[in-house]
């Protein structure tokens, strides 16, 4: 390997009139050295690149460097190129190679590519603006100098974790969100005191890679519409400039995402991504050349016999993850995610794809998530994985985890949600969701496997989903023919807003059941921004395209709605007090179970199909070795109901702690050893055990 304080002592080659070496072969992607930047770069079937070299934002090269053939080793180029500006500086390739479509063979030396590991994208740093030039992507040098000082990761205890999914644009695009730069990461910083206050501990992003928000770019009924939520990946090593406040970041591109993740960290808040793998903004055969499919199409995508795309992704192409080169660079992205962004963990969207094999058959150990799973370096990041995909793989329960794996439990979505809007024959299942679902998950063998989830942004969100029976999705320019059919809602005898002050204190309550049974369920508990303050996407249950107020926050929701954002943030705080909720502990001292199954009646081992009652009580110690037990008890029937809870030895008594509705617990529940009360039609309950 050459030294880099001996790199001007070894004879230089002369190349369009710069000195050029020999590269670092082992270094992907183009790296700023003294004097110079090397650019690495591989094709297996290309036979020849050229280095294109722009100054920023012109349209034509000033430069247009071949790789020397003896600058190439195995299927790897690499080349230093001494003298160059790298603030001035943008860069690009072009790869010449066979032409075989059965083959997957699409090389086209005209075209002009992205660096696969290009760590900044030039050529769309405005959101919705298409850049003037014919080459849109390029790359950037970028220049790692920040000062993370004594940083160090929370590391939160998976069991501990409190996930709020959000949208970085949407977040803070409102002019009500009062930030200084709606829809950015210096906006989301400035929202942190909010999050704080809220409660949660971990922020999931939807998508921040560089990703073509144009891609797809169409107008209906005189609205634009966009690829606005950035599930189609332009660069897996890039964050997304127009999510970035400062138009004047060349060449330190990432650094407000870092003082984001860093100030979020500082507060006890963990930074998880939203990570795309299974394809790419390159579609299908009719699809644009960005960057995989002109270094080498066969390699990087999963291809019928014929050499067209197979689509399991539902966006035209699908990553062939499990080729050792596409495995290689997927590791190093993740690495590099780690490492120079300090990302606490990463969710995999339709992660299913990620088990699939050349042929697009599942593998029983796939060897990519064996790799993330054992990674020394991703050691103590959380990976979650979206457990189905688009080609109708479903492994929920039954995802390759090695124990490292968590996953989107979406059986817990579709259960719950059918248990609360009173669906005869769920009250079992919904009393095994609200356990951890240990039908699903082995508690002996997989621990802290299920992100419990009612809403995410892929739906209705949690005031929708109890104000709208059927999907309203016309403006997305489909004919409502988009977005889930089964959303499992209600709409409490009205479709949509109403004025009605009984409709309203029933959809009230309704959002407060399930976000006590969500905080009050064992696993990861995770929900949709702005489900705190009631916010609406007006019955849309596929917002994706939708870069306006039907996505955005609006945050003057928040003062309308202040009595179901104080009622999440007491029902964190609850479940944060209660370490029984969160996972197994010693046993109490009056030898309750860990978890127990109650109906109308207690310690009841089944349920019928017309029960709508359930009680969950959870049983174990505190770290300071007293007692914890937690009884939730839903009614989701629209009847009043008789309910005993199970006696208690004389010296401990109930306490009657939360209700979903407005009667006050300590009038109705008196503290003692035998509880009897009536449960109020479509009601909740929360009740610990104290000393008497």
């Amino acid at each position: 390997m050459l030294d880099m304080e001996k790199i001007h002592l070894v004879p230089m080659d002369q190349l369009a009139g710069f000195d050029v070496r020999p590269g670092f072969y082992e270094i992907n992607g183009a790296t700023a050295i003294p004097g110079g930047v090397n650019f690495t770069v591989h094709t297996v079937k290309g036979t020849g690149i050229e280095l294109l070299l722009f100054h920023r934002g012109e349209e034509e090269p000033f430069a247009v460097l071949p790789f020397p053939e003896h600058y190439r080793i195995g299927h790897v180029y690499s080349m230093i190129v001494f003298g160059l500006q790298i603030y001035d500086l943008e860069y690009a390739y072009r790869v010449d190679g066979p032409y075989d479509r059965e083959k997957g063979l699409v090389f086209d030396k005209t075209k002009i590519l992205l660096d696969p590991y290009a760590k900044a994208v030039a050529g769309q740093r405005e959101w919705g603006v298409r850049p003037s030039s014919n080459s849109c992507y390029r790359a950037r040098v970028v220049k790692d100098d920040f000062d993370w000082a004594d940083f160090q990761n929370p590391l939160i205890p998976t069991e501990d974790l409190i996930i709020y999914e959000l949208h970085v644009r949407g977040f803070t695009k409102d002019i009500s969100s009062g930030t200084l730069h709606p829809g950015t990461f210096h906006a989301l910083l400035e929202k942190l005191p909010y999050i704080k206050e809220l409660g949660v501990n971990a922020v999931e992003l939807m998508p921040i890679f560089e990703f073509d928000e144009m891609l797809d770019y169409r107008e209906y009924e005189g609205k634009k519409l966009y690829n606005y939520w950035g599930y189609n990946t332009v660069s897996f090593f890039a964050p997304n400039t127009s999510y970035t406040a400062s138009s004047e970041e060349y060449n330190h591109e990432g650094n407000e995402l870092k003082e984001l993740v860093k100030a979020f960290n500082e507060a006890g808040i963990e930074v998880i991504l939203d990570v795309v793998f299974n394809h790419t903004a390159e579609g299908n055969e009719n699809g644009p050349y960005i960057s995989f499919k002109g270094f080498d199409n066969n390699i990087y995508y999963l291809l019928t016999p014929e050499g067209f795309y197979y689509n399991f992704s539902g966006c035209g192409n699908t990553l062939n993850c499990n080729n050792p080169i596409v495995q290689q660079m997927i590791l190093e992205c993740l690495r590099y995610w780690a490492i120079t962004y300090r990302i606490d963990g990463f969710r995999f969207d339709l992660a299913s794809i990620l088990g699939r094999d050349e042929d697009g058959a599942p593998m029983s150990d796939p060897p990519l998530l064996q790799s993330l799973a054992f990674d020394p370096i991703l050691g103590n990041v959380k990976l979650i994985a979206e457990a189905w995909d688009a080609g109708g793989l479903y492994q929920v329960g039954n995802f390759p985890s090695w124990n490292r794996w968590a996953e989107w439990n979406g059986r817990y979505r579709d259960d719950i949600r059918r248990f609360l809007k009173s669906d005869m024959g769920f009250a079992e299942i919904a009393a095994k969701r609200i356990a951890g679902s240990p039908d699903i998950y082995s508690p002996d063998v997989r621990q802290n496997a299920s992100v419990n989830f009612i809403t995410c942004h892929d739906g209705f969100t949690l005031y929708d989903l109890y104000a709208y029976n059927d999907k309203h999705n016309l403006a997305n320019g489909w004919n409502n023919t988009d977005g889930a059919n089964d959303n499992n809602s209600w709409n409490c005898g009205y479709e949509g807003d109403t004025d009605d002050p009984a409709v309203k204190e029933l959809r009230l309550r309704m959002m407060k059941n399930a976000v006590m049974v969500l905080m009050s369920s064992r696993g990861i508990p995770m929900f949709l921004a702005g489900d705190e303050f009631g916010n609406t996407q007006f019955g849309n249950n596929n917002p994706y395209c939708q870069d306006n107020p039907v996505s955005w926050l609006n945050w003057d929701l928040l003062d309308k709605n202040r009595e179901l954002f104080e009622f999440f943030k007491q029902m964190i705080a609850f479940r944060k007090e209660h370490i029984c909720i969160r996972k197994t502990t010693e046993s109490c001292s009056m030898w309750f179970p860990d978890v127990s199954y109650h109906g109308t009646i207690p310690w009841i081992r089944q349920f019928f199909g017309t029960d709508r009652y359930v009680g969950v009580m959870f049983a174990g110690q505190k770290e300071d070795g007293s007692d914890d037990v937690v009884y939730i008890g839903v009614n989701a029937y629209w009847e009043p109901l008789k309910v005993s809870l199970p006696q208690l030895p004389e010296h401990k008594v109930w306490r009657g702690q939360i209700c979903s509705g407005t009667e006050d617990l300590a009038g109705i529940c008196p503290e003692t050893s035998t509880m009897n009360f009536t449960a109020q039609p479509r009601e909740a309950y929360l009740f610990t055990v104290e000393e008497g």
